[in-house]
């Protein structure tokens, strides 16, 4: 691939610095030998790691956000010479079938949720809406994607919304298995607190509530911790699971870098991610999953039939119902008296990530589909 090839990265949702976007795709495209571009919100124009960043002004106002960022980024992309323009946000839609239309180049739409599930559970759109609104969005997709010259799902499950598409792969949100190098087993074994981790977005439907909850059955005595990793949302949210019994045992350190959870993993017990059973969560491929195996860590995880193939098909953790404290409890208590096992759920999980899961054999994929659109 030459590189005279501009690929222009949209999105007016996520930071520029984005570990799928600029991290995973963008940095995989610069290795190739292609001149990438991302315009996002940002503060300023600038080039980090060989990718020029375009700044779009910060909105955090979603309506606003939606109207003004979307014509923006729209204007923005306008100016730029690129062959490709890859879309990541579904406001974006009407801005790729402009841009196809306008300056005749290739599009991607990166498809990182199933929106259309996604609006059944979102708090500011009205219950008695959201079905109706969920099958709006689908129907946006499915006109504005003819257009596309190619669809990036970031599952198999939000692949087979796109099986009419002529030109449609999943490239899924794996991690980057040369960031999780060392493993687990440089861990010191003197340690005696059990610790438990939760590295993510902190709300209800991500089983938060029950996660802390399952804390308060031990023990005075019982050495055991949950770091807590991640923005609550919304604000009142982090009042009532401060108010919780369990949140004693909780160490909260807020948002963490990207760069540093690696580290950070390496030096826990456990990771856990319990998020509830709605829709969109059954089907989902969550990065922090895999990042727990990469890092060496038994996981204990929603018992969806998914994650149950992958969890306990690689022997490397617990499925339990999400919506009992008690069950996950039960899971805690087995991984801190059972050292032996949990030492090999551990070392399942991180080959099966080697094996399997990793952000190396994904970024093939990107490249390949990259290869067939510049080719034409």
């Amino acid at each position: 691939m030459s590189n005279h090839n501009l690929i222009l990265h949209l999105t007016t949702v996520h930071s520029p610095f984005d570990v799928r976007i600029f991290h995973k795709e963008a940095k995989t495209l610069v290795r190739a030998g292609l001149e990438v571009a991302i315009i996002a919100q940002h503060d300023e124009n600038e080039t980090v790691d060989g990718i020029r960043i375009l700044a779009l002004p910060k909105i955090e106002n979603r309506t606003h956000r939606i109207l003004i960022l979307t014509l923006r980024a729209f204007w923005m992309a306008l100016r730029q010479k690129a062959d490709i323009y890859h879309l990541h946000d579904p406001e974006l839609l009407s801005v790729g079938m402009l841009l196809k239309l306008i300056k005749g180049k290739k599009v991607i739409y990166d498809v990182h949720e199933d929106y259309g599930k996604q609006m059944l559970s979102k708090p500011y759109i009205l219950k008695i809406i959201r079905k109706g609104v969920g099958f709006l969005v689908r129907g946006i997709e499915y006109f504005s994607s003819k257009l596309f010259d190619a669809i990036i799902a970031a599952t198999d499950d939000i692949l087979k919304n796109f099986y009419y598409h002529k030109l449609a792969v999943s490239v899924k949100n794996y991690p980057i298995l040369s960031n999780f190098s060392i493993g687990r087993q440089t861990r010191k074994t003197e340690k005696k607190v059990f610790s438990l981790i939760y590295v993510g977005g902190l709300d209800e439907i991500r089983g938060i509530t029950q996660i802390v909850r399952a804390l308060e059955p031990f023990d005075s005595d019982d050495q055991l911790k949950l770091t807590l990793c991640g923005r609550f949302s919304p604000t009142r949210y982090e009042l009532e699971v401060r108010a919780l019994e369990g949140f004693k045992r909780v160490e909260y350190l807020g948002w963490i870098d990207p760069h540093e959870i690696p580290t950070l993993l390496e030096m826990q017990d456990a990771g856990i991610v319990c998020l509830h059973p709605i829709m969109n969560y059954v089907t989902s491929l969550p990065l922090k999953l895999f990042e727990y195996m990469a890092a060496g860590l038994p996981v204990i995880a929603s018992n969806f039939p998914l994650w149950k193939e992958i969890v306990e098909g690689s022997g490397c953790g617990i499925c339990v119902d999400p919506l009992n404290p008690e069950e996950i409890a039960k899971a805690i208590k087995y991984l801190m008296k059972h050292p032996g096992s949990t030492e090999q759920m551990g070392k399942n999980g991180r080959r099966a990530v080697i094996e399997k899961y990793t952000w190396e054999k994904e970024g093939k994929k990107l490249l390949d589909l990259y290869a067939q659109l510049l080719d034409r």
